[in-house]
């Protein structure tokens, strides 16, 4: 029987770190499963116009022009790079679209999940969270421009508004707005749970990454010592490296749910300390229990 979390309640950071982990864990096969048959699709073209990228990177920088891959076309290597772009934001707003609307099923259900409700709110929400996506990308660049500083204040505040677009059914603009006065007397915590989650998807999601850096450098330094120019015609970026690169591409993308995951614990615990909303249900519950 796997425990039900409570999400509608405060937290200070060490418990939204271990519940962060703890819902991952016991929603594990639902959770990943219902993100894999919405977000698959397009994490696959995401792949696979990536592999192509590098390919193409790889036949441009190949050491021997005269071997370079007759395919190489400049213009082909735009589309694909094209592709790739769209399907990269795709894949990421239907990603953190998935996830919170998983997590509204589960926390209005009481544990259980309604997937033909997720997939539909998921396709009927995703061009407002296009809409905010912008908004906020636009913000931060603009706060990181201006001496960097008021990026790093602006990214806890900013990064609670899909939640709260989600779980206050708030509009683009509302939500945008509604996120500064959410974390009013709250920032420094916001921001310290943030910073800890960065930093622990960071260091896995190097960790992934090293494989593909030994490999580069391992035939780096082979390509050096080669006394033989058809040695250097291959290039870098070969199929071995390219699949490496993809396999840590998309274990990184899946670390980031870690951080969506967290970034719903932290909405509720400053929702719950100005709102007490989790508090007046619980108190209601009881009271039809009572009567009962």
């Amino acid at each position: 029987m796997q425990q039900y979390i409570e999400f509608k309640k405060q937290r200070e950071l060490g418990e939204i770190l271990s519940d962060t982990f703890g819902f991952i864990r016991n929603q594990f096969k639902s959770f990943f499963g219902t993100i894999l048959k919405i977000v698959g699709p397009y994490l696959v073209v995401m792949l696979i116009s990536l592999g192509f990228y590098y390919y193409f990177i790889g036949d441009m920088l190949t050491f021997n022009v005269e071997t370079s891959n007759e395919l190489f076309n400049p213009i082909m290597m735009v589309l694909v790079f094209f592709v790739f772009f769209i399907a990269i934001i795709a894949a990421y707003v239907m990603a953190q679209a998935t996830v919170l609307f998983y997590i509204k099923s589960y926390a209005n259900n009481k544990g259980t999940i309604v997937f033909d409700e997720i997939k539909k709110n998921v396709y009927t929400h995703f061009w407002s969270f296009i809409g905010l996506g912008f908004l906020v990308a636009i913000s931060l660049a603009v706060g990181f421009v201006l001496c960097f500083i008021p990026g790093i204040y602006l990214y806890p505040i900013l990064a609670l508004s899909f939640s709260i677009m989600v779980f206050n059914q708030k509009g683009v603009s509302d939500a945008y707005s509604y996120s500064f006065t959410l974390i009013k007397d709250n920032w420094w915590i916001t921001f310290a749970t943030f910073l800890v989650i960065g930093i622990i998807v960071g260091i896995a999601s190097y960790a992934f990454s090293i494989p593909a850096y030994i490999y580069m450098m391992v035939k780096m330094g082979t390509m050096a010592g080669a006394a033989d120019p058809a040695a250097l015609s291959g290039g870098i970026f070969d199929p071995i490296y390219i699949l490496l690169n993809l396999l840590s591409v998309s274990v990184q993308f899946l670390l980031n749910i870690i951080t969506l995951v967290a970034g719903v614990f932290v909405y509720f615990n400053l929702n719950e300390k100005k709102n007490f909303t989790g508090t007046y249900e619980r108190i209601e519950n009881l009271g039809k229990s009572s009567s009962e």
